[in-house]
């Protein structure tokens, strides 16, 4: 797996995410909107309450998924370092990193990596350290084995 493609793969994601935010949002207004006033007014300002809500948190998941876009947006790809530092992909004798946004596991050509912020506790133990290191994380010994 290059990092080039996992990028690829991640920005994918995100748009993906950005767009059914924003059908999300759509279908939401819609709804809120079309709810016609009944005889039973508490019900017809419940509901427009909901739908208002349900917009409400689809925006926030739209904003988040703009923010995760923006910082990636920030990596270098042709960046070479010789130690970890947001952008690297670190392959380890146990998994492989993206140092990048905590997203979790994505896999690319069927090969498994753990996009993870520096703040992570991972990342934390990662970062600065150099292929060839050997770090301990919960109970385990690991390798560095490449930076990318």
């Amino acid at each position: 797996m290059t990092k080039e493609k996992l990028y690829t793969k991640i920005i994918a994601l995100i748009d993906e995410r950005i767009e059914l935010a924003h059908l999300a949002i759509a279908s939401a207004k819609e709804s809120r909107d079309n709810e016609t006033k009944s005889s039973v007014g508490d019900k017809y300002e419940t509901s427009r309450t909901l739908m208002q809500q349900e917009v409400e948190k689809n925006r926030i998941q739209l904003h988040k998924a703009e923010r995760l876009k923006t910082e990636l947006g920030n990596i270098n790809l042709k960046q070479k370092s010789s130690t970890v530092e947001f952008g690297s992909l670190v392959s380890c004798t146990t998994n492989t990193y993206f140092i990048s946004t905590a997203l979790g596991k994505i896999v690319v050509d069927g090969e498994s990596c753990y996009c993870i912020s520096l703040a992570s506790p991972i990342g934390k133990v990662l970062h600065n350290k150099r292929a060839g290191d050997k770090v301990s994380f919960m109970g385990k010994r690991i390798e560095i084995v490449a930076i990318d």
